[in-house]
């Protein structure tokens, strides 16, 4: 009796890079690096995403004061590395977004102090940070420049220059 079996299959080997013709590439038979991501230049969203984090980090940096009756130096930093590295990382390259977030996160440590001087105030006066804001700015920002010394206006410079930077490396 007779069976009948399928013939044995003989496996054939895989073509290799090599064997079909193909250069030797550089690498050493490692796979070519994947290729580099499309830059971003995307002026509208980094002024959009400037804005939105100076307004946020405003009212933290003012809050912060308001809590604690001084200001944080290194506060003030971190608003300017916040705005800037969000102006970057969504607008991406254009020249002018680290200006703009420098120039951005000097208002927004400006507004946060003047918060921080209205908190403290309206814990001592019968008046709302609302109406300090609104009906006695001028009176609110006399109050700040009589606390302000030169350590302020060194924490400003140094607010610009870290969203500069901030901007510049995220958006590489």
């Amino acid at each position: 009796m007779s069976q009948s079996f399928p013939p044995p299959q003989q496996q054939q080997p895989q073509p290799g890079p090599y064997d079909q013709g193909q250069p030797p590439q550089a690498g050493f038979g490692y796979p070519a690096a994947p290729p580099a991501a499309p830059v971003r230049n995307n002026f509208a969203l980094g002024l959009i995403a400037a804005i939105v984090a100076a307004v946020v980090t405003a009212g933290i940096y003012g809050a912060i004061i308001g809590a604690t009756k001084h200001e944080i130096g290194y506060a003030a930093v971190a608003v300017g590395f916040v705005v800037g590295f969000a102006t970057g990382k969504l607008g991406g390259r254009n020249p002018a977004l680290p200006v703009l977030g420098a120039v951005l996160s000097l208002i927004a440590v400006y507004f946060g102090q003047l918060l921080g001087e209205a908190i403290i105030i309206s814990k001592q006066l019968p008046l709302s940070v609302t109406e300090l804001f609104t009906q006695h700015f001028s009176d609110l920002n006399h109050v700040w420049k009589d606390d302000a010394d030169p350590l302020t206006f060194l924490f400003f410079l140094i607010a610009a220059v870290a969203a500069f930077s901030g901007a510049k490396k995220a958006s590489a």
